[in-house]
């Protein structure tokens, strides 16, 4: 693995987290975690996310051996973005982040206030899909 720009916390949960905190970082892996797509598509997915903001998480996600960003020579240049075997090992992570997420805001009565988790388990996309 290429050597990393920033020096990543000693802790390895801390590390997680640092790996993984950003605003759009595990939206962005979601939309990776089924094929890869390039830049366009994912800022068509997430009208929300500012295009700077966008390349400015994949470059850390990159960093972090999490995206693999793949170059095309064909003119005009295609540039892809794709999961690596590493990120997607974060699948089940993110998805039981968003089911913690679920039970502290029913805990707190504030499951009106949550939106839908975006994160759901491979088996049950690919059962939909069949």
């Amino acid at each position: 693995m290429a050597k990393l720009i920033k020096r990543l916390p000693m802790l390895p949960a801390e590390r997680a987290l640092k790996v993984i905190s950003g605003r759009w970082k595990a939206v962005i892996l979601y939309h990776l975690f089924d094929r890869p797509r390039r830049l366009s598509a994912l800022q068509a997915l997430m009208p929300g996310i500012t295009h700077k903001v966008l390349i400015q998480q994949l470059r850390e996600m990159e960093e972090h051996g999490l995206v693999r960003r793949e170059i095309f020579a064909e003119i005009p240049s295609r540039v892809e973005y794709s999961a690596t075997r590493l990120g997607l090992s974060l699948e089940p992570i993110l998805l039981a982040l968003c089911q913690w997420g679920q039970h502290h805001a029913d805990e707190l009565n504030e499951m009106d206030r949550l939106a839908d988790c975006i994160i759901r388990p491979r088996q049950a996309r690919d059962a939909h899909a069949v």
